[in-house]
């Protein structure tokens, strides 16, 4: 009787997509198991490449719209649709990502503003949901962009209504959300977010992700500084005051922004795919599911693809393959959460420049072998 697998791996960050990642295990699979049933379920960490991995899985359509760049400049941008036009993914890198800025990296001017066009547009299309990652930004306006593209308002001292980036947060004096877009309450939006920074202080978005997206320490301060005074205004004028939830410090403080300013509901990464992918239906008479990841280390507990995946698949008779990169840590702690075996693809233990030009050949070996075991 011929073999289902379900392979449902992340990305290998620097190396491999996730797409790329399905292919060779698939190949490899048919190879010895040339009757196999597969299922391909790329998995994305809700940054670049988020869309096309949902689209990969569940064969929906890219919808191309003109939006507002990190720089308050026209730009083509795109989202996903799903199940049968009911669902957006939308990825936020995909009109304020790093790439994006090039090098003229500095979060004090960079804005969300385009991510809450796009889900306007989306909204429009007729969804019903939409799924927002909010991986890979260039941003630190604690979403001020995203909510303004919406209809919540942002009053400096002077009374004028104006935009806040990063670097004019500290001018907010009120906020109203009066005219938020109605039509949101029609929809449920999700936020996916594997982080759990606060919204500031020293594990908050400035201090943590600041730096990568050309922030010195002065800047890092001074952008600190301008959301934890967005949160102050945020209590003042809305009753809300939760910097601490885990995932306000995602994407500059989008996270913080898609919550309390659109009410989105935050949800670990991994559980957004499973749910949007039906996985529970698909793994229920699998024989293998194949997951993966670049590195399995103590953060893989908290939650990541791997062992996501696995907790999931626990109520199944499918044996749960981890392949990774590289293994930290204590194997059976891993073991102990449903993975049945581990393959590492960086058998050489090589470095990662070494490894990049032939890790695709190292996946297929070290795959070969596995399955040939089976």
């Amino acid at each position: 009787m011929a073999k289902k697998f379900v392979i449902i791996p992340d990305s290998f960050k620097g190396t491999l997509s996730s797409i790329e990642v399905c292919d060779i295990i698939e190949s490899e699979i048919l190879k010895i198991f040339n009757d196999a049933i597969i299922k391909k379920i790329p998995v994305a960490d809700g940054g670049e490449g988020s869309v096309d991995a949902f689209l990969e899985g569940l064969k929906g359509n890219k919808v191309f719209v003109e939006v507002n760049n990190p720089f308050f400049q026209k730009m083509t941008s795109f989202y996903g649709l799903i199940d049968n036009g009911e669902t957006a993914v939308i990825e936020m890198a995909a009109c304020a990502g790093l790439p994006l800025v090039g090098n003229q990296k500095d979060p004090r001017i960079t804005t969300t503003y385009g991510v809450g066009e796009l889900i306007l547009h989306a909204i429009d299309q007729g969804v019903k949901k939409v799924i927002l990652g909010i991986g890979g930004s260039s941003t630190n306006d604690g979403g001020c962009g995203f909510a303004a593209a919406l209809g919540v308002k942002f009053y400096d001292e002077k009374g004028e209504i104006f935009i806040p980036t990063g670097g004019t947060l500290h001018n907010v004096h009120r906020i109203d959300k009066s005219n938020l877009n109605p039509s949101l309450k029609k929809i449920e939006l999700i936020t996916m977010c594997d982080i759990d920074n606060p919204l500031f202080g020293k594990e908050g978005a400035a201090y943590v992700f600041g730096p990568q997206k050309g922030a010195d320490p002065n800047m890092v301060e001074f952008l600190d500084q301008g959301l934890k005074h967005l949160a102050l205004i945020v209590h003042q004028s809305l009753g809300i005051d939760d910097p601490d939830f885990k995932g306000a410090g995602a994407a500059g403080g989008l996270g913080y922004g898609a919550k309390i300013f659109a009410n989105s509901k935050i949800q670990m990464g991994i559980e957004t795919v499973l749910d949007a992918m039906q996985f529970d239906e698909l793994a229920k008479d699998a024989d293998y599911i194949i997951t993966g990841e670049g590195q399995m280390d103590f953060q893989s507990l908290r939650g990541k693809v791997a062992i996501g995946v696995s907790r999931r698949a626990k109520n199944t008779k499918a044996k749960v393959i981890a392949v990774v990169g590289s293994l930290k840590g204590n194997k059976e702690d891993y073991l102990k959460e449903g993975i049945s075996d581990i393959v590492v693809t960086n058998y050489l233990n090589l470095t990662f420049d070494e490894l990049k030009p032939r890790a695709k050949e190292d996946m297929e070996y070290t795959v070969r072998l596995f399955l040939q075991s089976l």
